[in-house]
């Protein structure tokens, strides 16, 4: 008879979902403990930036892999991987159930799936990439890439702009390089060693979206943003961390680019930008189990995932 596999369970979904509030009661539910699916929720410092969950929460169940790094340390998917799969371990071996909670959909993948698949494309993006090496040549562009991923750029002559373009493209697209992606494609993930879950949270009103991220940013305004960011820029911060959806946006008001009105709204928009890459990249994954969350309390939300796993 063959052996029951072990459950990991995924709660996923865009900025302002509710994924915290839900991944709590869930975890509780079930027995689980949580583990960070957020690139930006690994970092100590920005609490208002990226919405950690709240002490009373953290409290509540144990978190893991949440504010492991400080702003300035570096920090790729392929660390985040192989940190995630000893905390499966870990948990599974204390008779507990893991549940990934986040947004960042790299992240993800890398667990599930391990192997190297190419990011979404950004055809703005790369468009304006080859503009840029037309007006300046391959060659330029290269050297830019050299700076950000110096092990893709031994590896791709200067003239071969369509590799420079693509690695470049996957750079800003993710927040990791390409290099790294590769790396994190070892021996597979999860999805065929255990019973694996994915539920992902959203709204089919997509006005109900807006007015919760809108309501979200001015929150965070209130809860002393201008005040984190201003700390955070006294020192160098890693390329990872320095992608965190705020940190331009206060800088403009900080720096006097922008009113305080026109920053709320330039986050906001921003933030809504990010909510729908975010969804794209989720509905991918065709083994996503949807649960909208319009107008419903959380005891219903939770109702809806428990059903799902």
């Amino acid at each position: 008879m063959p052996m029951k596999k072990a459950k990991v369970i995924f709660l996923v979904g865009p900025t302002g979902a509710g994924k915290t509030a839900v991944s709590v009661k869930l975890a509780k539910k079930i027995k689980g403990e949580i583990i960070c699916c957020d690139s930006m929720q690994i970092y100590k410092g920005m609490d208002i930036l990226t919405a950690q969950p709240s002490k009373k929460e953290k409290a509540a169940i144990r978190h893991h892999l949440f504010c492991i790094r400080k702003p300035s340390e570096p920090f790729s998917v392929a660390e985040y991987r192989k940190l995630a799969l000893k905390k499966i371990d870990v948990i599974h071996r204390n008779g507990r159930v893991p549940v990934f909670t986040g947004g960042t959909g790299l992240y993800a993948q890398a667990v599930l799936d391990g192997l190297f698949s190419s990011p979404v494309e950004d055809l703005v993006l790369r468009k304006k990439l080859y503009a840029y090496a037309k007006k300046y040549g391959s060659r330029r562009l290269h050297e830019r890439l050299k700076k950000i991923d110096p092990a893709a750029s031994r590896k791709i002559h200067p003239n071969d702009i369509r590799r420079v373009v693509r690695a470049f493209e996957v750079y800003k697209t993710t927040g990791s390089t390409i290099s790294d992606l590769k790396s994190a494609a070892t021996s597979g993930g999860v999805r065929a060693k255990y019973k694996c879950r994915i539920v992902c949270l959203f709204y089919k009103n997509r006005q109900a979206q807006y007015k919760k991220i809108n309501d979200r940013v001015e929150e965070m305004f209130e809860s002393g943003l201008v005040d984190e960011v201003k700390r955070l820029l006294k020192v160098k911060l890693s390329k990872t961390a320095s992608c965190a959806l705020g940190i331009k946006q206060v800088k403009g008001l900080i720096n006097g680019v922008y009113s305080l009105h026109d920053t709320k709204e330039l986050l906001k928009r921003d933030t809504r930008r990010y909510a729908k890459r975010q969804i794209s990249w989720f509905k991918r994954d065709k083994a996503i189990k949807p649960v909208a969350i319009d107008s419903q309390n959380i005891k219903k939300i939770l109702d809806s995932v428990l059903a799902l796993i």
